[in-house]
């Protein structure tokens, strides 16, 4: 199941302090002065049409949300959506989320990081190429608070066993702790859109959810 073609974002809605590219910021990124407050800070690898950013901006205004996306246009595409609601909690990066944690995010300054549906490469020579791999475990440790969550969910169960056994050899975050799946309230009742096509094609998908150790 191939991504559906994206709706055009209204030309009229003001992207410039919604859309970012990560070539422009300067490192470290200090997410008080990219939303002009201080607030709890969750980030987003791979946000995809946006779906998780938006309705997570709008649940929870008390918190900032910063998602990062490769493809430009579908970058922008979460941004209009954010944009067109005036949720000034939520900013998208169009640019590489592993370089964001490698180089721009301080430590101990975030308090969840999700990661849905990533890619799973399915070609054995192309496994590299995962965003779920030993460095992108070890910066997730790094950047999140004592506390912090990591959410990471798949529908490959391959990947998701594969990961759950990296995450256990290579970094200290407890878990997997469980994740139920609870049933939708309405039609984009779903952490993605990802998520909504495999539950309406009742296909399975496989949640788990990390805390970093808080020290005693």
């Amino acid at each position: 199941m191939g991504r559906r073609a994206l709706k055009a974002v209204d030309p009229s809605v003001d992207l410039s302090s919604y859309l970012y590219s990560l070539d422009e910021l300067q490192t470290p990124l200090i997410a008080q002065d990219l939303f002009g407050r201080d607030a709890p800070l969750e980030v987003e690898v791979g946000s995809g049409k946006g779906l998780f950013m938006q309705t997570a901006s709008a649940t929870h205004p008390d918190r900032n949300f910063l998602g990062i996306e490769m493809a430009r246009k579908y970058a922008r595409h979460a941004a209009g959506r954010l944009a067109k609601r005036e949720l000034t909690n939520g900013k998208m990066i169009s640019g590489d989320g592993l370089r964001l944690f490698r180089e721009f995010l301080t430590s101990d300054g975030v308090d969840a990081v999700h990661v849905y549906f990533p890619d799973p490469w399915w070609k054995d020579r192309h496994r590299k190429r995962r965003v779920m791999k030993p460095d992108f475990l070890k910066d997730i440790q790094r950047v999140l608070r004592p506390g912090g969550a990591l959410h990471f969910w798949t529908d490959v169960e391959e990947y998701f066993q594969t990961t759950l056994v990296m995450i256990a050899a290579e970094v200290s975050l407890e878990g997997p702790l469980s994740v139920d799946e609870r049933p939708a309230e309405h039609d984009l009742d779903y952490r993605t859109h990802f998520e909504r096509r495999m539950r309406l094609h009742d296909e399975p998908v496989y949640r788990s959810e990390f805390r970093k150790p808080v020290a005693n």
